[in-house]
């Protein structure tokens, strides 16, 4: 969907920020671009919607270069989120969403049912907060604000640049969560900078590491982890990573040990003790055999943490729960995978080689 092709930018001052960048986002993907300070992650982003202009090389939305794209039609369809959230002081809640929506000549019917909408989709009381101004909300709130003001519009694209970097660790892990399961309904492809590399890894479907205006490793959380491209790689996930913030498809058993399809349940081919997950034809969930009787259980997203994943797994008191990926069966988890996924973690800081 956006497309970056031999993308170099070097300023004025001879700086050069991006060398001859090669990178595609995919639609309706979340892609995290993550690095040290000054390696191109914001230039990156902000050369989307022409904040800034490439020096060489084109970027492409739709296969349409952007400077065919009339300026403002092409940030009308870019929802922005900063970090310093920049919601209009003066304005009302209601106001501050009504801004793009209203430029595009929106009716008020329409706009007035879409603010409800996004409000209630982040826990936002309508009837509490439409009128209130920025000053009586607490920050966290106000950066929920800030992100339905970008996608009042309904735009394709959203960038979000540190958004969550100002705020208390509390307020940040939980808007990390609203995000990941507001990108669940909504599908937007989304671009998401970060020097947070625990974020970076909760978020993004991929992650983009950056260093000294090049890519370094373009990947899933998984396989950054599991397969870092270098030493460079290694060393900053590792010196960032906690074992409770690892994604779930990274711990879990990929093997078809604990999984049987629905005609080996038919035909009383799956053993009668311990926990296993069935699949349709379809490959989809199609419930949980535990101790021989066939039972609904809730489902762990591939894109839940480890720390999540356990809470889940604890409500619902089984020893095995499915892991999904867009309702695909992709796996499961257990009490034992996650056992011996932080047996290894310990071994690894006390510099045990594993074998």
């Amino acid at each position: 969907m956006i497309t970056f092709k031999d993308v170099t930018k070097t300023f004025p001052d001879g700086t050069t920020a991006l060398k001859e960048i090669n990178l595609e986002v995919k639609e309706g993907e979340l892609l995290t671009l993550i690095g040290p300070s000054g390696c191109g992650k914001t230039t990156t982003m902000k050369m989307i919607n022409r904040l800034i202009k490439p020096t060489e090389g084109t970027i492409t939305i739709h296969n349409k270069p952007i400077e065919d794209y009339n300026i403002h039609e092409l940030r009308w369809n870019i929802g922005y989120v900063l970090q310093e959230i920049a919601l209009f002081p003066h304005m009302t809640i209601e106001e501050n969403i009504s801004v793009v929506p209203e430029m595009k000549k929106w009716k008020k019917k329409d706009l007035s049912k879409r603010i409800d909408e996004l409000m209630n989709m982040v826990g936002l009381d309508p009837t509490v907060h439409r009128q209130r101004r920025p000053s009586e909300l607490s920050g966290g709130q106000q950066q929920r604000v800030g992100v339905i003001r970008a996608l009042a519009a309904d735009p394709d694209i959203i960038l979000m640049d540190e958004p969550f970097s100002a705020l208390d660790p509390i307020s940040r892990e939980q808007l990390q969560k609203d995000i990941r399961e507001l990108q669940q309904k909504i599908q937007k492809t989304i671009v998401f900078v970060t020097h947070d590399m625990d974020e970076a890894m909760a978020l993004g479907d991929r992650v983009c590491l950056m260093q000294n205006g090049t890519i370094v490793q373009l990947d899933t959380p998984q396989n950054l982890i599991l397969h870092p491209a270098n030493e460079f790689v290694k060393d900053f996930i590792g010196s960032r990573k906690t074992p409770w913030q690892t994604a779930v498809d990274v711990i879990m058993d990929q093997t078809s040990s604990k999984v049987y399809s629905e005609v080996d349940w038919n035909g009383g081919a799956v053993p009668s003790t311990g926990a296993f997950a069935l699949k349709d034809e379809q490959g989809e969930f199609a419930g949980l055999v535990h101790e021989g009787e066939r039972q609904d259980a809730p489902v762990i997203d591939n894109s839940k943490t480890l720390r999540e994943a356990m809470d889940i797994l604890n409500e619902a008191s089984y020893s095995l729960l499915p892991v999904v990926k867009k309702e695909q069966l992709i796996g499961t988890l257990s009490y034992k995978d996650i056992a011996l996924y932080l047996k290894s973690q310990v071994k690894e800081e006390n510099g045990v080689v594993q074998s």
